[in-house]
């Protein structure tokens, strides 16, 4: 190999990893406010909630050069086959780590509304709905830095575990509803959180089959997930 070809090599790997240690970021912002989110809403602490909503424009500003970094590798570097594959798997992922810091900022947009609000057993299931679905985004956003398809495929394993969270939350808080109608406006705030949180599970699981999918060159199996027995967005 010429010692040009040696220089553009590593050159682009190091764009690489560059923009893999920004994407990394954005997963543990997004992360933090997911973890955050849920104990401002737990604790209801306004002023937290506030901040996570606040801090949301640093994940919006990690995407915007995420997303610079990804087009000028593509345009400088002209990557082939494999890393041609990665870069484009990236510019979807920084799309689905922001959407995903989108939906925990809209959880704490939720917690002055429940400041009032009495305690209802659906609440207790929340917390560890939300571990779950940080756990993901972290593990998945590792999967992606060490390029692990079978890390991937693990997390795609977990989703199953948030669905049947929200079905049991959702039953729950549906009967909560008919029993108690006062508590119909607390209680449709909480099933908003719980399908943000759903969501969450699921953007998590679509960024581990665009690793695989980088990472090997094939497509994940099809996963089979569970009725949603009502559709919040």
């Amino acid at each position: 190999m010429q010692s040009g070809s040696v220089h553009t090599v590593k050159a682009f790997d190091e764009d690489l990893n560059q923009l893999r240690a920004v994407i990394s970021q954005m997963g543990g912002l997004a992360e933090h406010a997911i973890r955050e989110s849920m104990r401002c809403l737990t604790q209801r602490d306004l002023e937290g909630a506030l901040q996570v909503v606040e801090d949301d424009n640093k994940l919006d500003a990690l995407e915007v050069e995420a997303e610079r970094r990804i087009v000028q590798l593509i345009a400088l570097r002209a990557p082939m086959a494999d890393d041609l594959r990665e870069a484009v798997a990236a510019l979807k992922i920084v799309g689905v780590v922001e959407r995903i810091g989108d939906y925990a900022k809209n959880i704490a947009k939720r917690v002055p509304s429940l400041e009032q609000a009495a305690t209802v057993e659906p609440v207790s299931l929340l917390p560890e709905m939300a571990r779950i679905t940080a756990e993901m985004v972290h593990d998945v956003l590792d999967a992606y830095v060490q390029r692990d398809a079978t890390k991937a495929q693990s997390v795609c394993e977990r989703d199953r575990a948030v669905d049947d969270f929200y079905n049991s939350i959702f039953r729950a808080l549906l009967t909560f509803m008919m029993e108690d109608p006062h508590s119909i406006t607390h209680a449709t705030h909480l099933l908003f959180v719980a399908k943000n949180l759903e969501r969450i599970g699921d953007h998590a699981t679509n960024i581990a089959e665009m690793v695989y999918f980088a990472a090997t060159g094939d497509r994940m199996g099809e996963r089979q997930k569970g009725l949603d027995p009502v559709t919040v967005q």
